[in-house]
């Protein structure tokens, strides 16, 4: 079944290819296989979490910004976590004023940069990341399952992919 998926998102890339090509001769579409395959994995694994948060007080994205703050010894300003998480400053900053205003981070100001505000998980937001992640993590794990030994592999590429990735993300 797995194996047939494959081959219909393969087939599909190939129509699309063919129909660029015939708009477009010489368009280089093979970063679409790489990109198609990460956007499809991106829409399963956000599937598989969804069900988690209905009625939560958090969503995945909210956990997953609250994750390293919850085990951070000292406060974190905006821009360490836009890096952290491989989003945008802006983006980061409207999901802490979305947490700050309903009551699970603090902003303080940064004594060193007036500019950066220092933020800190409060304790109902560490009680809400200590509920959901572990749901989130066995929902994921039992998505993962049928890695088996390809795991490490797995791995091994996303991580190739990512390095790859940034040492390029300065370029575009």
């Amino acid at each position: 079944m797995a194996n047939e998926k494959a081959s219909r998102m393969s087939s599909s890339h190939s129509d699309v290819s063919a129909r660029w090509a015939e708009r477009h001769p010489g368009l280089d579409t093979s970063p679409m296989e790489v990109v198609a395959l990460l956007k499809h994995a991106n829409g399963l694994l956000g599937r598989s979490v969804e069900p988690l948060y209905a009625g939560a007080p958090l969503t995945a994205p909210e956990v997953d910004m609250l994750i390293p703050l919850r085990h951070a010894d000292d406060p974190v300003i905006a821009r360490s976590l836009a890096e952290r998480l491989g989003m945008s400053r802006a983006g980061v900053s409207k999901t802490l004023a979305k947490l700050e205003k309903r009551g699970f981070i603090a902003r303080t100001p940064n004594p060193a940069d007036r500019r950066a505000a220092l933020v800190t998980i409060t304790e109902p937001g560490a009680k809400a990341v200590d509920e959901l992640f572990p749901r989130q993590l066995a929902a994921e794990a039992d998505l993962l399952a049928g890695l088996g030994e390809d795991r490490e592999w797995v791995l091994k590429a996303l991580g190739r992919l990512v390095e790859a990735m940034e040492s390029r993300a300065g370029h575009a």
